[in-house]
């Protein structure tokens, strides 16, 4: 099972011993998980040291660490250099793709997103027609910033026409910042397990943004945490708690459509869609990427129900209490069909040599 580490509480020591994580304070243990179920460990509190042994068993499992400021968002990571057999071959091909395969993969990324956002509208009860619409005008690279549109629409409907996202506003915008971390973290590690490079993203570009390619992808999950950071907002959780962020790391095991009309989850749609970027790198096709797809209305409703998560989360500690958090999350959705996006500046993607 993969599992999200955060580590909020102030002088906490991290440490790798025998194929476990070991969480300790004042030499003695409070916690430890297996480094084989851990997806990333995110650093919030202060004073918090680490071994190197426990950087390189990450790395070496291609779990991030990721450092976060006090607003949530994360300012550093830690990622490995070796991800992937075919690396070599791969990050060429990434660095060499042209801009009009980059301008047909962002293209597809803005179409996914807008159907996450219409399909968590739909699922709250809001009209999603102006997205349905909207969708049909995405042209490849998006030169109508059709995904600023789209927001300005969006988050007005799903939060309430007084709603700002402001990265350092504390309401539940810190809220959105912790599950975006959360999801961010996760479409880091599928991109380098990918064996590609998570700063040489297809549309993102801020020439100090070691994520891009991570934040291009993480576009279609972010309504999962929106419709998450909702929900918990209307039970008067609009601030970040052990309980909330247990809630947004159950996220990455949540079910959603597979291929075949099957199911898969999260955090294994975030592999399949950096596998078929990577193929799409390498053949120049951009007809092999394939954007995961939102559940119905009723499903994603379900799915995004954090009542019986949270309940648990607030008795819980540790793995085995996340572990009994999502097995009561996903029992709650099955009985239950009741019931934002960063809108940063963009800058430009980089010259990739030929022309459009």
């Amino acid at each position: 099972m993969d599992r999200v580490v955060d580590i909020a509480t102030d002088g906490r020591h991290l440490s790798a011993h025998r194929g476990f994580l070991i969480v300790s304070e004042a030499r003695s243990e409070v916690g430890r998980v297996a480094l084989d179920d851990v997806a990333a460990v995110i650093v919030h509190a202060h004073g918090v040291t680490w071994t190197t042994s426990l950087a390189v068993a990450l790395a070496e499992r291609g779990a991030p660490l990721v450092l976060c400021g006090a607003n949530h968002a994360p300012v550093g990571v830690v990622l490995p250099l070796d991800g992937h057999h075919g690396q070599n071959a791969r990050m060429r091909a990434q660095w060499e793709a042209g801009r009009p395969l980059a301008k047909q993969l962002w293209s597809r990324v803005v179409v996914a997103k807008i159907r996450w956002q219409a399909a968590a509208l739909e699922a709250t009860g809001r009209e999603r027609a102006a997205l349905d619409m909207l969708l049909r005008k995405v042209r490849s690279g998006d030169p109508d910033n059709i995904e600023a549109q789209a927001a300005r629409r969006y988050w007005p409907l799903l939060m309430g026409a007084g709603f700002r996202r402001d990265r350092d506003a504390p309401d539940i915008n810190g809220l959105l910042n912790y599950g975006y971390t959360v999801m961010r973290s996760l479409l880091a590690r599928a991109v380098v397990a990918a064996g590609l490079h998570p700063t040489i993203g297809i549309h993102h570009a801020h020439r100090g943004n070691a994520f891009a390619l991570a934040d291009d992808l993480v576009e279609p999950f972010r309504p999962l945490v929106d419709l998450l950071a909702l929900r918990l907002a209307a039970r008067g959780q609009d601030t970040v708690t052990p309980a909330t962020k247990r809630a947004f790391a159950a996220l990455i095991a949540a079910d959603l459509p597979g291929p075949d009309g099957g199911l898969t989850t999260v955090s294994v749609a975030a592999q399949r869609l950096a596998q078929s970027l990577a193929r799409a790198f390498e053949s120049g096709e951009a007809s092999v990427f394939v954007t995961p797809q939102p559940p119905s209305a009723i499903e994603l409703a379900g799915m995004a129900l954090p009542e019986a998560l949270v309940g648990v989360a607030e008795a819980a500690s540790g793995p085995a209490g996340l572990a009994h958090a999502q097995a009561a999350a996903r029992d709650e959705a099955a009985d239950d069909d009741d019931e934002c996006e960063d809108e940063d500046e963009r800058e430009a993607p980089p010259s990739r040599g030929d022309a459009s």
